[in-house]
């Protein structure tokens, strides 16, 4: 395998993942810049690899993972994330009140759902991938996503939203119980 293969491999994958692995990051409980510093000691490591993994998305998301878990053990880090927490996701100019209610109420979810949607709907893992990376069954990952999903809908009855573009609120609303998905 030469090193142009390797590079390559690695930049298409940093620029398919890299937003995603922030906002997972930010759902397994990192600020912003440790979820950017994890997602940059993810890629080093990948980069150093002598070849590519069978399947490199699955890997990096659970590299990604794993150093995060890590990375948040340490009390500094933690009292630091305490001060972080308001600052969930990026702010836009263009964001709207609805938009600011859903990040709100995703970042409320209690840890291990937050995890499961952010995994289902930006990573478009399966149950059975998500329960792989949260070393749990794919019946508990279901479950945690469903009961997410009941909490922000409820969270979010009412609230008219805008945007077309991967419109989560109307995702939100119309998903399917879990036996259906």
């Amino acid at each position: 395998m030469n090193g142009n293969y390797q590079t390559h491999w690695c930049e298409s994958l940093y620029d398919a993942k890299a937003a995603q692995l922030i906002l997972y990051g930010r759902a397994l409980g990192l600020s912003h810049g440790e979820a950017e510093d994890v997602l940059q000691e993810t890629f080093l490591a990948l980069m150093q690899m002598v070849f590519a993994p069978a399947n490199p998305e699955h890997y990096c998301v659970r590299s990604f993972r794993n150093r995060a878990l890590n990375h948040r053990r340490s009390l500094w880090r933690r009292l630091t994330r305490e001060w972080e927490s308001l600052r969930w996701f990026e702010k836009s100019v263009d964001e709207t009140p609805a938009e600011r209610a859903a990040m709100r109420c995703l970042a409320e979810l209690p840890q291990a759902q937050r995890e499961a949607i952010v995994l289902k709907v930006w990573h478009g893992c399966t149950f059975e991938e998500i329960g792989g990376l949260m070393e749990i069954s794919a019946n508990t990952a279901a479950g945690r996503y469903r009961y997410g999903l009941q909490k922000l809908k409820s969270k979010l009855e009412g609230l008219v939203y805008e945007r077309d573009e991967r419109d989560t609120i109307k995702f939100l609303a119309a998903a399917p119980s879990v036996g259906g998905a």
